[in-house]
């Protein structure tokens, strides 16, 4: 596997984009700020993720997203480890990821070596213009980990 960084046409890539923010209009508001690295095996694209600099040594991913046909395959983990050494090489201080509060995802970002560290209530009910449900439920908070380096 490959992980590549995207310089161009990101949005050829709205698809896979969508399915870890299921707005486009959120995703406009990150995409072009954030460096996007996509992850392919054999010419295949199986994920990516979006990787901004926050400032202060901070940088957050703001999307991270398999095709379901690559999940729990791995895919996820080495997008993981591959932003953390890129905020590692960079220079940075702590890599930050927001999510629903699904216990699946937020169960994986702790496997992962992640720390919930805040919420924003009711982030998804006050952003996003339509109901937004992960594993049956209705996703209300944002939940911010952390990972220091």
């Amino acid at each position: 596997m490959e992980i590549i960084n995207i310089t161009k046409d990101k949005k050829k890539y709205l698809d896979l984009l969508l399915f870890g923010d299921e707005q486009e209009d959120m995703v406009d508001k990150y995409l072009y700020d954030g460096e996007m690295f996509v992850a392919s095996d054999e010419g295949k694209v199986q994920g990516e993720c979006v990787i901004t600099d926050n400032g202060n040594g901070v940088y957050e991913i703001k999307n991270i997203a398999v095709y379901p046909e690559f999940q729990r395959c791995g895919v996820g983990r080495k997008l993981l480890n591959f932003a953390f050494e890129y905020v590692k090489h960079k220079g940075g201080k702590s890599l930050i990821v927001g999510t629903g509060e699904a216990f699946s995802t937020m169960s994986f970002y702790s496997i992962c070596g992640f720390t919930e560290y805040r919420r924003d209530i009711d982030f998804f009910t006050e952003n996003y213009n339509k109901p937004i449900y992960e594993d049956g439920v209705q996703l209300k908070d944002m939940v911010y980990f952390k990972k220091d380096i």
